[in-house]
């Protein structure tokens, strides 16, 4: 049996000598840990990291791609009821009355280029950085286009106090039919329109907000030209293909 000497005090200590432990270091911003415990020396970098994943992760294919498709369906939509109209007009149908076009839709024909210019001008300004500008521009092209429906609506009444109804006449309810979901599609670009307005009412410093703004002019400019070119197609047709 092995005696110890010493104090009391000391005999009593040792067995808690033996229970402690070193204390154990937090690792700084460049330790094992990546700054995420104590110290704080990577939160920036963490920070900026976030910034730039978040830039980087704005693709303007969605954009592309569901433009794409719209414009897809009004294409099918108008080459089915252009493709009825040229049907009827060749064979000369019984009911087949043709009329001159009154003189509201030239004043439409020159609304839509007059819009386009407009819109080219307020993209144009949007990509130079001039964002005070292009809304104006942008605002302008939206009243242009609210504009050219109410020739349409004044060219519909004309036409109907002349007696020219949808019923009786294939060429009167095609010209109806034409118009009408030509404006309703034009109705929805102002739509578009009025979002951009608003979206650039406050200027933005922040590149991805840029970006996302630029892109969606860009996309709603191909619907809009779309549009414009459509009318030309419609106007020829109705005027001097009957």
């Amino acid at each position: 049996m092995e005696l110890k000497v010493g104090t009391v005090e000391e005999l009593e200590s040792e067995p808690n000598k033996k229970k402690k432990r070193p204390p154990q270091k937090l690792s700084g911003g460049n330790g094992s840990n990546n700054g995420k415990r104590g110290g704080g020396g990577g939160g920036g970098d963490d920070r900026s990291d976030e910034k730039n994943e978040d830039i980087e992760s704005f693709k303007p294919d969605k954009y592309r791609v569901g433009m794409g498709l719209i414009l897809l369906v009004v294409l099918m939509t108008f080459g089915a009821l252009i493709g009825t109209y040229i049907v009827l007009a060749t064979n000369q149908a019984l009911e087949w009355r043709p009329f001159s076009l009154p003189f509201q839709l030239w004043i439409s024909t020159g609304l839509i280029i007059v819009s386009s210019i407009d819109y080219e001008l307020a993209k144009k300004s949007l990509f130079q950085g001039n964002q005070i500008k292009a809304r104006k521009w942008f605002l302008i092209t939206a009243v242009v286009g609210a504009v050219f429906i109410a020739s349409q609506v004044l060219a519909w009444f004309n036409l109907v106090n002349l007696g020219y109804y949808a019923t009786g006449n294939s060429f009167a309810g095609l010209f109806y039919i034409l118009t009408s979901i030509h404006a309703f599609h034009v109705f929805g670009g102002i739509i578009s329109l009025v979002y951009i307005v608003l979206k650039t009412q406050n200027v933005t410093l922040e590149d991805e907000e840029l970006l996302k703004r630029q892109w969606f002019a860009k996309v709603v400019g191909w619907y809009w030209h779309f549009m414009g070119i459509l009318w030309g197609i419609l106007f020829l047709l109705l005027g001097f293909y009957k």
